[in-house]
């Protein structure tokens, strides 16, 4: 063990102190900000009231909204009448179309009617006032014939029985409401119904070779227009899909974004100048500019968007213009910080040899700073491309309020579905795109300073 003689650890500690005599900060520091981390997420459950609110939430709805957004369901009614007769019915807009006959609603030789929920294992057979239900490995059967329905024997787990009412939960494939003259049964299918043609076009549940072969070489549907031209104008015209809508609603948050962010980028510039110290030494006008641009930020785009939407009215000006008032001061920030941190070598090197101020800029101060600011401008599109969906929802236009009105109805979650899966995939390409002329635009400038 090697031994250091006192003279020479005294030495030690004088010459690092920071090590041998630690200040209060430096030894409980970090604990400290672990107790203080610790009681704030500790008050933050208390006062959100965690425990209740995940006591009391409902969690089953997030898995029926979400099996709504890749699956469809058809709902026939079963009528029973008094005469012990079956009449089938389907809703007024039922994704089978007008005259449905589903090789799953089959018509039993005694008469009754058998709705095959999942095939033979989750089915729903009403006959003879009484209802049949075959559910995970059991059958249930419910009598019909008096005032309220009533399950004979136990009823399983998987079934709910109200005062005038019999709730059978067939699991993903579906469900059965029992009543004592109707029975109204939900079988479920994945994916989406009737995308591409819906009921009312004359492609509407042919097979796609047969819909090509019209398209090629089949004769005229509509002696008005080509086969090509009709199933175009059905798929963009789709009454329960509206491609068309929601496209041109998407094409309108794009352009929002752009627009926004290009003139506030446009308007931001020239302010910018003014706000820099360094470049403008007038402290007022920095001052007064630097507060503007926080005015500017610190309300937010959804606010802008509800100003404008009373001011111009809903539509994509409103968007636009919200989107307009934030990247001004968002970009005005970002440029005058980025032009208070140039190098000013180059710029007084410039202004020695006599040079104009506009010139002094264009070779001193902008080789420096336009790679920064194209950088933080092509991450601001990106975002606002996002952020038009937000605000679309408030009536700024765009697809926001398309999906707004679709979530409302609570019943087209498909659509919501949809819409979501369209904006993610323009998110992610403007990303990509974003991020790949950022990394482009650092590397050019990288070499630049290189040669």
């Amino acid at each position: 063990m090697t031994m250091i003689h006192e003279s020479r650890r005294h030495e030690i500690e004088e010459r690092y102190p920071e090590y041998f005599k630690r200040s209060f900060k430096q030894r409980f520091g970090f604990l400290m900000i672990s107790v203080g981390t610790l009681l704030y997420m500790l008050y933050a459950v208390w006062f959100f009231d965690l425990p209740k609110l995940v006591a009391e939430a409902q969690w089953q709805r997030v898995g029926i909204y979400l099996s709504q957004w890749i699956s469809y369901d058809v709902q026939p009614e079963l009528r029973v009448n008094d005469d012990g007769t079956i009449q089938v019915r389907y809703p007024r807009f039922s994704v089978l179309g007008d005259n449905p006959h589903p090789d799953w609603i089959v018509n039993n030789p005694g008469g009754g009617i058998t709705v095959e929920v999942s095939g033979t294992s989750r089915s729903v057979t009403v006959d003879h006032k009484q209802a049949i239900v075959t559910a995970h490995g059991q059958s249930v059967t419910v009598d019909l014939s008096g005032e309220n329905p009533k399950v004979i024997g136990q009823a399983p787990s998987w079934m709910t029985v109200y005062d005038d009412n019999v709730l059978a939960n067939l699991g993903f494939a579906g469900d059965a409401s029992i009543s004592s003259d109707r029975v109204r049964v939900r079988k479920r299918f994945l994916g989406w119904a009737n995308f591409v043609f819906d009921t009312h076009s004359p492609f509407f549940d042919k097979p796609a070779g047969e819909v090509i072969s019209l398209i090629v070489s089949g004769p005229r549907i509509d002696p008005d227009q080509s086969n090509l031209s009709l199933a175009f104008d059905n798929i963009w015209y789709n009454n329960a899909w509206q491609h068309g809508d929601v496209w041109t609603k998407l094409f309108q948050t794009i352009v929002m974004a752009f627009l926004g962010t290009l003139l506030g980028a446009v308007a931001a510039f020239p302010l910018a100048f003014l706000a820099a110290r360094n470049i403008t030494p007038n402290r007022f006008l920095n001052f007064t500019l630097k507060r503007f641009f926080d005015f500017l930020r610190s309300v937010d785009m959804l606010i802008w968007a509800l100003f404008l939407t009373r001011a111009f009215g809903p539509g994509p000006l409103a968007g636009s213009g919200a989107i307009f008032l934030t990247e001004t001061g968002t970009l005005g920030k970002l440029y005058s910080e980025g032009l208070e941190n140039i190098d000013d070598k180059p710029r007084e090197g410039i202004k020695s040899t006599g040079a104009a101020t506009t010139l002094v800029h264009r070779y001193g101060v902008m080789p420096q700073i336009v790679p920064v600011m194209i950088s933080q401008t092509l991450y601001q599109w990106e975002s606002n491309v996002r952020g038009a969906t937000i605000i679309g929802a408030v009536g700024a236009g765009g697809i926001g309020l398309k999906l707004w009105e679709s979530m409302r109805t609570n019943s087209n979650w498909a659509n919501v579905g949809y819409m979501v899966i369209l904006i993610l995939i323009v998110v992610f390409l403007f990303d990509a795109a974003s991020n790949a002329l950022r990394h482009r635009l650092m590397g050019t400038d990288k070499a630049s300073m290189r040669h």
